[in-house]
């Protein structure tokens, strides 16, 4: 293991914690920025790159060394921000493509593919970072880091990892010349044993959304 490595494993708290909350503020900001644009191919490269970017955190919180609070119960911080309106601005902005299928355990066996939301995702991120970034705004830095990295063990990591998964495959398909049939496969109001589920999650393929999204439109 190099010097470099080791040292961005043991790195001093203080300076750990300035990193990641940057990194974290960046991708709060940004990604609220983009639920207000109007076209669905404005957002999506721009996520990919931001959820991207905001791995390499979590990436850097799963390698860094455990981190203990300074207090044995975490102290109180008021009413959690209300995510919403995010959530609500990017399941009208993806609507055509919001649905995705994911395994929720790699490591578990026989386990069927669920359905997630990108919206349900991108605003989960936002509440649980802003969470830790509370914290680390009231000067209680070992606080904001234990959040972070319990978080990206127990929540964040695997919903930002599923969402990084399913703009990727969106982004492949349209680079690749490779567009989709059609979005029939998940709905996240059904059972995932209903035999349902395989009925379009968003029938409602609109043609000035399918085109630009190298979707084909669904006749």
């Amino acid at each position: 293991m190099s010097d470099a490595t080791l040292n961005s494993v043991t790195q001093d708290p203080g300076d750990f914690a300035v990193q990641i909350a940057d990194q974290i503020k960046t991708f709060i900001v940004a990604v609220t920025e983009v639920s207000k644009v109007e076209e669905p191919e404005e957002a999506v490269p721009v996520l990919l790159l931001q959820v991207s970017q905001l791995l390499l955190a979590g990436g850097r919180l799963g390698a860094y060394e455990d981190v203990l609070p300074d207090e044995r119960y975490e102290p109180d911080l008021g009413a959690e921000p209300d995510a919403d309106g995010l959530r609500e601005r990017f399941a009208a902005l993806l609507e055509p493509i919001d649905v995705y299928s994911e395994v929720f355990d790699p490591y578990e066996p026989r386990k069927a593919p669920v359905p997630h939301r990108i919206s349900d995702d991108l605003a989960d991120l936002v509440t649980d970072l802003s969470h830790g970034l509370a914290h680390y705004e009231a000067d209680r830095t070992a606080e904001a880091l234990w959040w972070w990295q319990f978080s990206y063990f127990s929540n964040w990591g695997s919903t930002a990892s599923a969402a990084l998964r399913a703009l990727q495959s969106l982004v492949a398909h349209i680079r690749l010349g490779q567009p989709l049939e059609e979005l029939d496969g998940l709905d996240t109001d059904q059972d995932p044993g209903d035999d349902n589920l395989a009925e379009e999650a968003g029938r409602v393929m609109l043609e000035e959304i399918a085109g630009p999204l190298g979707l084909r439109p669904v006749k």
